[in-house]
């Protein structure tokens, strides 16, 4: 499988050092050497044919997927090196559903509401109130306590009471707690998160895809600016599946290398 190198040679050829190519032999990156009898490691093209494919897999899958995969392989191991490859191709696929879903809650926020939806901690709400009164309304009955307790809100929001704890549960909503009862108690930033979750939820959006949009408001404090972001993402995640790609065929271009029939 070619002649022999020297590993300063192959550490040269990759900009490595020979301490780092003597690890990855060590971990399984490259295949296991052969000594003189004078004890130096011999290497081979095999080991720079396995170090060009372990840096394009490491591009692609990263270098924690590329010492499973490349170790596996130079076990004998290939059912464990495709379920690795597998597992990584799958991760970025639930990636991609997970932005996607977060990315659909937004646009349903973004057209369905019928007027300014500030985001969580803004200024001002204007927009449905759901059954059970209006929003200005249960706003003004905020009085002295400084906030809305959980029937008021439920009531403005067109929800039940449990609803609203569900979904303090799973971090949506963040209300106070009145310091002489432990009641509840919703500003009117926290009235217009329950109106934004509300909304999102009868389009059956789940509860951690809304609760990316409600992180991604609160830092940005712009829908539409989250909706650029999420473009945004979108792109590096294409990138990072075409990097995936290219990194799967080398790995397939070495199995034939190797002589597994694939």
């Amino acid at each position: 499988m070619g002649d022999r190198l020297r590993a300063r040679d192959l550490a040269r050829s990759a900009g490595l050092s020979v301490q780092q190519i003597r690890t990855y032999v060590e971990t399984g990156v490259l295949p296991a050497v052969e000594r003189t009898a004078g004890g130096h490691r011999v290497f081979t093209g095999a080991h720079a044919e396995a170090l060009t494919v372990a840096r394009e897999l490491a591009v692609g899958h990263g270098w924690a997927t590329t010492r499973v995969v490349m170790r596996a392989v130079h076990d004998g191991d290939l059912v464990a090196a495709l379920a690795a490859v597998d597992a990584s191709h799958a991760r970025l696929d639930r990636e991609r559903g997970e932005l996607a879903a977060v990315r659909e809650a937004l646009e349903t926020l973004l057209t369905g509401r019928s007027g300014r939806v500030n985001p969580p901690g803004g200024a001002e709400y204007s927009g449905d109130a759901g059954p059970g009164g209006g929003t200005e309304h249960a706003a003004r009955r905020d009085g002295a306590r400084h906030g809305l307790r959980i029937g008021e809100v439920a009531r403005a929001v067109g929800v039940s009471p449990p609803v609203l704890r569900l979904w303090e549960a799973h971090g949506l909503l963040r209300p106070e707690r009145e310091p002489s009862t432990g009641y509840r108690l919703y500003d009117s930033s926290e009235l217009r998160t329950a109106h934004i979750v509300a909304l999102l939820r009868r389009g059956s959006h789940p509860l951690p895809a809304i609760g990316a949009v409600l992180d991604e408001l609160r830092e940005t404090g712009s829908p539409d600016r989250v909706l650029r972001e999420l473009t945004h993402r979108m792109r590096d995640l294409h990138r990072t599946s075409l990097r995936r790609l290219a990194a799967s065929a080398a790995l397939h271009g070495y199995l034939r290398y190797l002589g597994h029939t694939v």
